[in-house]
C-alpha cells in the first residue's frame, strides 16, 4: 500500500497538472474556490494512488478538529491498571458513546502530571476536554495555562470561566447509605477510604447523617499489597463492625474478598457496601449494595456542556447529578 512517505502532494499535482495548493486544499476540505470537476479529479487520483494524509497535519489545518480529549489522572493507586478500574472504565465507555453520537472523535490520554495536557491539547488542536480524577489545585494550574474549555468530570473546581463542573451528589449518596444501614439495625459502622478529603469526605459525612451517629473512619493504603497487609493487621478490629462502607465499589469488593478469604461470612457476619454502582457490583457474590450514578447521563451531559462552551466562551455552570442506592445481597439485617 502506498502511503504519504512514498506519494507526495507534489507528485499528485504534477500528474494532474494542477498546483500543490489545489491538491492540499482538496485534502483538507477547503474546496469552495475549486470547481467540482477538479475536486473529483483530485480525489480520484488520491484514491487511485492510495495517498493517506497525515491526520495531525489535517486537523491542525482546520479551525475545528472535532476532537474531544478525555484525560484521566494516572494515579499511583491504580498500580498500572488505571483503565481497568470499574469507575474509570465505565466513564470512558459512556463518554465514547456520547462523543461519537455528537459527531466528534474521542482521544484518550493518561497523565501523571496535569501539565502534560497543555502540550497534548495544543498538538491536536482539541475542541474541548473532559478531565477526570485530578485535584482542585491541579485544575487551577490547567486553567492558567490553556483557554480550551473543559468539563471537570470527577472532582470539583471552584474557579469560573470556560469550565463546567459535572459532579454527583456524594453527600446524598452517603446519606442514603447511612439510612439503609440504619434501617437494617446496624449500630457499629465503619467507613474506609484512602483519604478523607473532597468527595470521600462528603460520602463519609453523608453516611453519618443518615445513620444519625458518627461512624468510625479508617484510612487504608492505596496499594493492593500494602492494603492486604493492613487488613491482616487490623482483621480483629474489622470483625468488630457489623457493617463496613467503602467509598468505592473497587475498595468494597477488594475488602469483601479479603474477608471471605478469612472465613468471614458476608453479609451474615459483616455487611459490605460500596459507591458508584459499577458493573462489578453484579459480578461478585454476594452482589454488592452500592450507591449508583447514571454514568450514561453524566457522559452525555459532559459533551453537551462542551458544545455550549464552544458556542459561548463565557458559559460556565455546575451540575449536581442525583444518585440512587441499589441494594444488593452484601448487606442484611443485623441479627446479633
Amino acid at each position: 500500500m502506498w502511503n504519504e512517505n512514498k506519494i507526495r502532494i507534489i507528485d499528485i499535482a504534477q500528474e494532474l497538472g494542477v498546483s500543490t495548493a489545489t491538491v492540499s486544499n482538496v485534502i483538507h476540505g477547503k474546496t469552495k474556490k475549486i470547481s467540482d470537476k477538479t475536486v473529483e479529479m483530485v480525489q480520484r487520483k488520491l484514491q487511485e494512488r492510495g495517498y493517506i494524509p497525515n491526520m495531525a497535519a489535517t486537523l491542525l489545518a482546520q479551525n475545528n478538529s472535532r476532537i474531544i480529549g478525555v484525560i484521566v489522572k494516572n494515579h499511583c493507586k491504580y498500580e498500572g491498571h488505571l483503565l481497568e478500574d470499574p469507575f474509570i472504565s465505565a466513564a470512558i465507555n459512556y463518554l465514547s458513546d456520547a462523543i461519537e453520537a455528537a459527531g466528534y472523535f474521542m482521544m484518550l490520554k493518561k497523565a501523571t502530571d496535569i501539565m502534560e495536557i497543555v502540550k497534548f491539547a495544543s498538538m491536536w488542536n482539541i475542541d474541548g476536554m473532559v478531565v477526570l480524577s485530578f485535584c482542585s489545585d491541579e485544575y487551577q494550574q490547567l486553567r492558567n495555562e490553556i483557554r480550551i474549555p473543559f468539563v471537570v468530570y470527577d472532582g470539583f473546581f471552584e474557579n469560573k470561566g470556560r469550565i463546567c463542573n459535572l459532579v454527583i451528589d456524594d453527600y446524598d449518596g452517603g446519606r442514603q447509605m447511612g439510612e439503609h444501614l440504619k434501617a437494617l439495625g446496624h449500630q457499629k459502622v465503619l467507613c474506609v477510604a484512602d483519604n478523607k478529603d473532597c468527595m470521600d469526605l462528603k460520602r463519609y459525612q453523608g453516611l453519618c447523617t443518615g445513620l444519625g451517629f458518627e461512624a468510625d473512619f479508617l484510612q487504608i493504603p492505596m496499594k493492593k499489597e500494602q492494603r492486604d497487609q493492613w487488613y491482616e493487621v487490623h482483621l480483629d478490629k474489622l470483625k468488630n463492625y457489623s457493617a463496613i462502607f467503602a467509598v468505592s465499589d473497587y475498595y468494597a469488593v477488594d475488602l469483601m474478598q479479603f474477608l471471605q478469604a478469612h472465613n468471614v461470612k458476608i453479609p451474615r457476619e459483616i455487611s459490605i457496601a460500596g459507591f458508584d454502582g459499577t458493573p462489578i457490583c453484579h459480578q461478585v457474590a454476594p452482589t454488592l449494595t452500592s450507591v449508583a450514578q447514571d454514568s450514561r447521563k453524566r457522559a452525555f451531559m459532559a459533551v453537551e456542556l462542551l458544545q455550549k462552551m464552544r458556542e459561548d466562551p463565557e458559559y460556565t455552570e455546575d451540575f449536581l447529578i442525583p444518585v440512587e442506592l441499589i441494594p444488593g445481597n452484601s448487606t442484611a439485617k443485623f441479627t446479633k
